[in-house]
């Protein structure tokens, strides 16, 4: 990828499967199971007089070849891919049109059955100085027709680290300008100088609570000279936070650079960026159930195209993804391969937003009603009983009273055979109110 960037020469090409014997994940688990291996064929000739050579191959030395072949299959793929890109390029423009004409919900099955929202918002998260802004600028270059329409996103340029430049606002950006059906928000870059806590806290506030174009990102690691120039800034903008809109999808970037550079320290001395990407990418808030982020590394355009795919196949092992697929090599070029890398990213991102919609709430909407109006009516007779029981509870006790008093008063004059009878000379049916 990247154009005038990638010549193919078969000096290259046939040193490219050399290039991929690099580093991985597993490389010191690797090294270790072959030392292993040689260390228990030494024993073993020892003791028998055999040779290592003679031995049987051990089942760690059978799965370092697997993997081994696997590392190989990658590597083909990647290339494919590079070579892919070439051949879409020429259907550039009908697959732009497939992005222009896009309305939330028109990439899934059964509409009907999902909330489906007027814009459709996709984030851009990463650690500092991986080109977030630079890739908003790209993107809408690539989209539009004008060549010289300004940059958008403003981009930090040689910045020293932990200086006042960068985003420190979400920023929204219509993808095209005049439409509403896509959006992207830029965002402050995840640190890698602080806790994870402190980026896990972030994250889950912009997938739960959601995102508003102008609001400011501030951490509890900020010194105070920083967070008063913030607000400062803050209260110079002179407007008010936007519209909450609901993250659909995530775009995760990296600097590809920054990743080789640690990909080619191979004593792990300093693993700072990785280990970030690591912790980050695989926050259960940036995934819909099970789709992860897209990955986007940038910067490849100061890299050689082994490199880059070095870069492109380390990522897929680091995050378990699949490299060819999901991990994309977007360099900072103007060329038709870049702006189809674009494209893809872009229909990936947007169908896999369409596909994690939420459901309506008008099922539960109507569940709820019913158990409402049933607790309703419920409450009603229960209140009708307790109504009845009180008022003969009132009644009750005035006429046994009075019933009292009379046996009471009458017991020495009136017999209990006349008693008896006159009980039975009373017309039940007529005094029946009273109990």
């Amino acid at each position: 990828m990247g154009g005038d960037s990638i010549v193919y020469h078969d000096e290259e090409d046939s040193s490219l499967e050399e290039d991929f014997n690099f580093p991985l994940l597993s490389s010191h688990s690797l090294a270790v199971a072959r030392d292993e291996d040689d260390r228990v064929n030494e024993e073993n000739g020892s003791v028998s007089g055999q040779s290592s050579e003679e031995n049987k191959p051990t089942s760690s030395k059978f799965d370092f070849e697997v993997i081994e072949r696997n590392r190989l299959g990658v590597s083909q793929q990647i290339l494919q891919s590079y070579e892919e890109l070439k051949i879409h390029s020429k259907n550039l423009r009908e697959e732009k049109e497939k992005i222009l004409s896009y309305i939330p919900g028109a990439w899934t099955d059964k509409v009907r059955d999902y909330d489906i929202p007027t814009t459709t918002c996709l984030i851009l998260v990463g650690p500092r100085g991986s080109g977030k802004s630079t890739l908003v600028n790209r993107i809408t270059k690539a989209l539009e027709d004008d060549k010289f329409a300004p940059a958008r996103a403003q981009v930090s340029y040689n910045s020293p680290i932990g200086d006042e430049n960068g985003t420190y606002f979400l920023q929204e950006y219509m993808i095209p300008r005049d439409s509403t059906s896509i959006c992207l928000y830029d965002t402050r870059s995840l640190s890698y100088n602080s806790h994870e806590n402190e980026n896990d806290r972030t994250l889950k506030s912009w997938m739960t609570k959601g995102v508003r174009h102008g609001e400011l990102i501030v951490r509890k690691t900020d010194d105070r000279r920083l967070r008063k120039s913030l607000k400062c800034k803050a209260h110079k903008k002179g407007f008010s936070p936007g519209k909450i809109r609901k993250v659909n999808f995530v775009i995760y970037v990296v600097n590809g650079l920054s990743v080789l550079k640690e990909l080619e320290n191979t004593d792990g001395s300093e693993r700072q960026y990785t280990e970030t990407i690591i912790s980050t990418f695989n926050c259960p808030y940036l995934s819909f159930k099970d789709d992860k982020p897209v990955l986007v590394f940038t910067h490849g355009d100061l890299l050689s195209l082994s490199d880059r795919a070095r870069v492109r196949a380390y990522l897929g092992e680091l995050l378990g993804i699949p490299p060819t697929t999901q991990v994309f090599d977007i360099p900072d070029c103007d060329d038709l391969v870049t702006e189809t890398s674009i494209v893809e990213m872009l229909r990936y991102s947007l169908e896999h937003a369409d596909r994690n919609f939420p459901p309506k709430k008008v099922v539960i909407d109507k569940i709820h009603k019913a158990s409402l109006s049933l607790c309703m009516i419920l409450l009603i007779l229960m209140l009708g009983v307790a109504i009845a029981l009180s008022h003969n509870m009132s009644i009750y006790p005035f006429h046994a009273l009075q019933h009292q008093a009379f046996m009471r008063k009458d017991h020495a004059k009136y017999p209990k055979e006349k008693i008896h009878k006159m009980h039975h000379k009373l017309d039940w049916h007529k005094i029946r109110h009273i109990w």
